[in-house]
């Protein structure tokens, strides 16, 4: 595994806003921004700052549809970084 991956995963994962934009993918599937910003109560530019940092880390896929920029999680990409951290242990 790409040591720079790790890097920018866990950076990404140390955020509490986004730590909590990645439960909420997790339960729901997928996110709008607008549906980021409800949830995290942060402005639009902020919002736009953390999901730029979860989409380059590649724990998050992001699709624009229209004026929208969906966002999944990248399943793959999360269970590369949990078999890193498993071999920690």
């Amino acid at each position: 595994m790409e040591h720079r991956f790790v890097e920018k995963a866990t950076g990404a994962i140390s955020d509490k806003y986004r730590l909590s934009i990645l439960m909420e993918l997790s339960r729901r599937g997928n996110l709008t921004c607008t549906e980021v910003q409800e949830l995290t109560g942060l402005s639009q530019p902020c919002v736009s700052h953390h999901v730029k940092l979860l989409t380059e880390s590649g724990l998050v896929n992001a699709q624009k549809e229209g004026r929208n920029l969906n966002l999944t999680l990248n399943k793959t990409s999360l269970q590369q970084l949990s078999g890193f951290l498993e071999k920690l242990v």
